[in-house]
């Protein structure tokens, strides 16, 4: 294992003074102000009667979620160790700090941990804070129906796309209760798929996670290195496109098109898991929007590139959520964090 880093033990708060040396727009709250262990936030307070989402999960799958912090989507994140979930301490001292006084919307990915710490968390926020909570859980990818790590359908790629949009709504001034329907909706209209070539290392370890032959692929796999439907031989770019879209297009949520029941309109996004060449991304890219202007799907915006990652892993994951044009006009909302920026 060769990795850039000074200690195992040191990585995640290593990373995160870097994050924040690089990005003064964010703070990292440490020690006893952070229950115990530490949250990022934006500098600037939360303004008054605005909604916060707080978001968090292992480390490992940057810049989800520390580098969608800013304005238009998330408030705070709470980082776990790598692979590992916050703690409900964390979590409440990250609703505390950025509650203005309109509450909190936690945006969740299923996974066992992540789900009972939030929920935890959130119930020491009502009892002990008086701080209203929403929570959004989002489980989109459609590879497995139950994991090493969860109970019912992963949280994957469709997390950004929740924070995006919901965080846009919050910040137009928006509800508790509507921006966590927001959230929710998008959850709802969004379906992921991945595919890996390697397994990834973590900082402890000394070999992947998993092995594969040279000239074999997992399909389906999660973003912990979590068994997927099936191990295969490397396919081309073009198979590989055509398989996860033909498990995503199977949910009937994305039903249409083709298959004349109306126009299917979709954010489509790439999204490489750690190691994987932007030129790869791109040829996959390509694939995908070839093979959806063939099955009557309009691929109305895109994203290519690192967003939900699992370390060092070669592979890539495939998104599509369809959207309406309320959603369409929040993803295309002003936004200003160190892994999203547009409209500014």
């Amino acid at each position: 294992m060769k990795k850039f880093l000074n200690t195992p033990d040191s990585y995640v708060a290593d990373s995160l003074a870097g994050l924040a040396a690089a990005h003064p727009l964010l703070t990292v709250v440490t020690g006893a102000d952070a229950g115990g262990a530490g949250f990022v936030r934006r500098a600037a307070a939360t303004r008054a009667g605005k909604v916060a989402l707080v978001s968090g999960g292992g480390s490992g799958h940057e810049p989800l979620h520390a580098g969608f912090v800013g304005v238009g989507m998330l408030d705070a994140a709470c980082p776990g160790e790598v692979f590992t979930s916050p703690v409900p301490g964390q979590m409440l001292a990250a609703a505390q700090a950025v509650d203005s006084g309109a509450g909190v919307v936690f945006v969740v990915k299923n996974y066992t941990g992540d789900v009972l710490n939030f929920q935890m968390a959130a119930e020491l926020a009502v009892e002990d804070a008086g701080i209203a909570v929403e929570t959004v859980l989002v489980d989109d990818d459609v590879a497995v129906q139950d994991s090493t790590w969860t109970a019912g359908r992963r949280g994957t790629g469709a997390t950004l796309m929740v924070e995006k949009i919901a965080g846009a709504l919050a910040e137009r001034g928006a509800e508790l209760g509507v921006v966590a329907e927001m959230g929710r909706r998008v959850n709802a209209s969004a379906r992921s798929f991945a595919v890996a070539l390697t397994g990834c290392t973590t900082p402890a370890s000394s070999k992947p996670g998993f092995l594969l032959p040279d000239d074999e692929m997992e399909v389906g796999v999660g973003i912990h290195g979590e068994p997927g439907r099936r191990r295969a031989k490397l396919a081309s770019a073009r198979e590989v496109a055509e398989l996860a879209l033909d498990a995503i297009l199977a949910e009937p949520v994305l039903a249409g098109g083709a298959a004349g029941t109306g126009p299917v309109e979709v954010i489509a996004m790439v999204n490489g898991l750690g190691a994987t060449p932007l030129s790869e991304l791109y040829i996959l890219f390509n694939e995908v929007s070839r093979l959806l202007s063939g099955r009557g799907v309009s691929v109305v915006r895109s994203l290519v590139g690192n967003y939900v990652t699992s370390l060092d892993m070669a592979g890539a994951s495939f998104t599509l959520c369809r959207v309406d044009d309320e959603m369409l006009e929040l993803w295309d909302a002003p936004v200003n964090t160190p892994a999203l920026r547009w409209g500014l």
